[in-house]
């Protein structure tokens, strides 16, 4: 599993989303909860960037149609997505959020 920096920590703000692209994937990395997450940017249900939605209790919301995606899993919450999206694990080191896009989970 190849990990890449991603962006630096003291660049996150709290429970707002940046997207970055890493090895052509776009991703959401997240600072929530007091945890860091990397998700795939794009909604499942429509060509949509998840980093421009809002997130809440480690969910990020798609800002088109309402889906929220859990941070952890990707998962939906409920219509009109029905499909989860990828989570990539995240590393933190010094100030490096490093990301592996190379092994979804």
């Amino acid at each position: 599993m190849a990990f890449v920096k991603a962006c630096a920590l003291s660049e996150l703000e709290d429970d707002t989303p940046k997207r970055v692209e890493l090895d052509g994937t776009p991703v959401s990395v997240v600072r929530t909860e007091g945890e860091v997450f990397a998700i795939n940017d794009i909604c499942s249900h429509a060509n949509v960037s998840l980093s421009e939605g809002e997130v809440e209790d480690c969910m990020i919301e798609c800002w088109l149609h309402g889906s929220s995606f859990d941070l952890r899993t990707g998962k939906p919450s409920g219509l009109p997505a029905t499909r989860p999206v990828p989570v990539y694990p995240v590393k933190i080191e010094g100030d490096d959020v490093l990301v592996s896009v190379t092994q979804e989970t």
